[in-house]
């Protein structure tokens, strides 16, 4: 912004506007109806907050106004964004889990197979069900698909360093589901998460009772806190940190501290009912109160 001189008016406050990108060489392209706006900021600075990177840029532009008048925008940066966006691997899920973009829901197939706590539940209808069509036998016989009673499924981005956030909501008719990470190569077809040491997990429960837990290498701890609605899960690779909050209520839930030495993927069990995911968000800025409290709590343990 080029200084004022004395016949000029000063300036009162700036404009920004910004927008997602997939090449930072594509600055010019887009029409201007792709800008999303920030106005009347008085600061010299400002957070925008709420964003999803789910593009590898973010284009940002400014410019200076007053009650006059309000100059010329700034030529466009780019920033490479650098948060986690992944999506579920299909190919991992369990015949009877049916992911469609960010949500995976529980699609029994009859009482073959079932879990043992639904059988004999179900009427002459269900039996006679047919398979889901967006499950084909093809589908259903590959080889890395969980199978058995793991109704489980992974993402499709492994984590080896950094630091990642993602949230996870159930849908209405949940009744049990849990979320948390796992070294790919360590879960067989029907390992269940929690259940070894490679797995770690919040497992959540509306089955006959309410119950949430904590599940690593075949322990539970149970989490005396009210089954949240909004989950958010926060992983330091390199500090060995694995956070789960109840954002609704800005409460930490549980967190694990371990050392990870091999590369992590998301993992999710589903079983009757659904969930929905939202990845590729900034860190919060309110984890840093839960990372400060958990690693004082971590020093004072023998």
């Amino acid at each position: 912004i080029r200084e004022e001189d004395e016949e000029e008016e000063p300036i009162e406050r700036y404009d920004l506007e910004y927008r997602k990108m997939d090449r930072d060489s594509t600055l010019r392209v887009a029409g201007e109806a792709c800008w999303e706006k920030v106005c009347d900021i008085i600061e010299p600075q400002v957070t925008i907050s709420g964003l999803k990177f789910d593009s590898r840029f973010i284009a940002i532009r400014v410019r200076a106004r007053n009650k006059a008048a309000a100059g010329e925008f700034s030529e466009p940066i780019a920033i490479e964004t650098t948060a986690y966006n992944f999506s579920f691997d299909a190919s991992t899920a369990h015949a009877e889990l049916k992911v469609q973009g960010d949500t995976v829901t529980w699609e029994p197939q009859g009482v073959k197979g079932h879990d043992p706590r639904l059988r004999g539940k179900e009427n002459k209808s269900s039996r006679s069900a047919t398979p889901s069509p967006n499950k084909t036998a093809a589908s259903r016989g590959g080889r890395d698909r969980f199978a058995g009673e793991s109704y489980t499924v992974l993402g499709d981005e492994e984590m080896t360093n950094g630091c990642h956030y993602w949230e996870l909501r159930p849908l209405a008719d949940w009744k049990s589901f849990s979320v948390g990470v796992a070294y790919r190569g360590s879960l067989g077809r029907f390992d269940q998460l929690g259940k070894g040491t490679g797995s770690w997990c919040l497992h959540a429960s509306q089955w006959l009772q309410s119950s949430l837990a904590a599940k690593h290498n075949n322990r539970a701890k149970t989490l005396d806190w009210p089954l949240p609605h909004r989950i958010g899960i926060y992983c330091d690779y390199e500090n060995g940190d694995l956070l789960f909050i109840d954002v609704d209520r800005l409460r930490l839930v549980h967190a694990f501290k371990t050392k990870f030495s091999q590369p992590l993927v998301p993992a999710f069990t589903v079983w009757c009912g659904g969930i929905t995911i939202a990845t590729g968000l900034q860190v919060p800025s309110f984890m840093g109160n839960f990372l400060t409290t958990n690693r004082s709590l971590s020093s004072l343990s023998p």
